[in-house]
């Protein structure tokens, strides 16, 4: 299903992608709104969210949608659902308005409460990822030839990613790691969006931590590309996998990505 899907999925989320980069450039296009929960929404969201529907529904009329620019199901309504869509038709929208690129288009098929299937598109850098349990991970140029990525082996130094907003509790809590022994130094870098997953998922960083509130559909799409590409995406502290539409919230708990499987986190991050 998913190999027959792809190809119809990826130009769906760079069209999306499009979208937003016609109003990135005039701000005057950006009509920017706050928000009941005190965040920006902008006309790139909306054209976006209209990109992403329109051919999900075309694409997969038998699947739910659920999208951070919509309104959100019941509970009871959303407990039927077996398998449906997840969507953030523009992560990271204060990155956008900033313009520092940072910012991706996110389309998951959540099946059992888990990821089957993710695709994350950057489209300031014009890069695509996407992976599932069975397909692997990989990346491409827009709709150019694909690469398989992987997370990079364990080493002596680790390489932090930390949000541009909320970071100084996290990179606080991980220098445990080398007072402890686990590594011998750690270097930490701000970034945006799920960009961050992405990046462990390519084996260019190690860890991801996330304390501050985040809802599912900021994660589950990195984090099947995470996971096919080797990594992890755990709760904190339970240190099991992040599953989503399990609860009537749709917030996450904290969580930490990582593609390191060798330590033993649950020992050295129990008292975060």
């Amino acid at each position: 299903m998913y190999s027959q899907l792809l190809p119809q999925l990826k130009r769906i989320v760079c069209e999306a992608g499009d979208a937003i980069m016609h109003c990135y450039d005039d701000p005057a296009k950006w009509n920017t709104q706050q928000k009941s929960n005190d965040t920006p929404v902008t006309a790139a969201d909306l054209a976006a969210q209209s990109c992403l529907v329109q051919g999900l529904q075309s694409l997969t009329p038998e699947l739910p949608i659920l999208s951070e620019e919509d309104l959100l199901a019941d509970w009871a309504t959303r407990q039927q659902w077996q398998k449906y869509w997840l969507l953030d038709p523009l992560d990271g929208t204060r990155e956008f308005l900033q313009r520092n690129g940072e910012f991706t288009v996110n389309v998951a098929l959540i099946a059992a409460g888990k990821p089957q299937l993710g695709l994350v598109y950057a489209p300031a850098l014009e890069t695509l990822y996407w992976g599932s349990p069975v397909l692997g991970a990989w990346r491409s140029q827009r709709l150019g030839a694909a690469e398989a990525i992987h997370v990079r082996p364990p080493g002596d130094t680790l390489q932090l990613l930390t949000s541009r907003r909320h970071s100084q509790r996290e990179t606080e809590a991980l220098q445990i790691l080398v007072t402890a022994g686990v590594c011998s130094s750690l270097h930490s870098q701000c970034m945006g969006s799920s960009l961050k997953l992405c990046r462990i998922a390519e084996g260019e960083a190690d860890l991801y931590l996330r304390l501050a509130p985040t809802s599912e559909w900021d994660t589950a799409a990195a984090q099947a590309v995470l996971e096919a590409a080797g990594g992890q995406l755990v709760r904190v502290p339970e240190f099991t996998p992040l599953t989503y539409n399990d609860k009537a919230s749709v917030e996450n708990p904290g969580f930490l990505a990582t593609g390191q499987a060798g330590p033993d986190w649950a020992k050295w991050l129990q008292k975060i």
